[in-house]
């Protein structure tokens, strides 16, 4: 298996949640690292497109005729979105930085803890970019409050789904 980093200690064999195929707490670290890292390859380039769509936005035509509270949200979204485009970079900085250095399962619970925010901050600043085009495309209407349904639904399936997991998964174990 290819290794991320080598400094971590081996350890001793321990079994895999799926009892096939052990796999020794350094192999584990390993694994869990790329996974991470690959996650966020897939997540990174459309962080980017929004960015860029919403760094760009302010020189077409039309963008001064946004009012001000739709200004306060495009300004919140180029925000959330930029923050989210370093949250989501930062593992790959932390895991350049301390490579080798025998620090890799704190690194993979900070690192997990700065994609769930940055994953957060992009969800909102996807539907704070939909609130202002339902704005200014569709003027006096309800189709702005697409944007605040829409932060609602990243939040039933980015958060509440995957917490019902392990709820679904204890109450198995005790009744069996």
């Amino acid at each position: 298996m290819p290794s991320t980093d080598d400094a971590d200690d081996a350890g001793s064999r321990r079994d895999a949640p799926d009892s096939e195929s052990p796999e020794t707490r350094h192999e584990r670290l390993n694994r869990e690292l790329d996974q991470l890292l690959n996650e966020l390859r897939v997540v990174l380039p459309g962080v980017q497109v929004l960015l860029a769509f919403l760094l760009t936005a302010v020189f077409a035509a039309g963008f001064d005729r946004m009012d001000d509270d739709g200004r306060a949200v495009y300004l919140t979204a180029v925000g959330l979105a930029a923050l989210a485009t370093i949250f989501l970079m930062a593992p790959t900085m932390h895991h350049r930085l301390r490579f080798r250095e025998g620090v890799k399962e704190q690194m993979i619970r900070t690192v997990n803890r700065l994609t769930i925010v940055g994953m957060s901050m992009l969800g909102v600043a996807i539907g704070c970019a939909l609130y202002v085009v339902g704005d200014v495309g569709f003027r006096y209407t309800a189709t702005r409050w697409l944007g605040p349904a829409l932060i609602l639904v990243a939040v039933v399936v980015w958060f509440v789904v995957p917490m019902r997991y392990s709820d679904e998964a204890a109450d198995r174990s005790t009744r069996e």
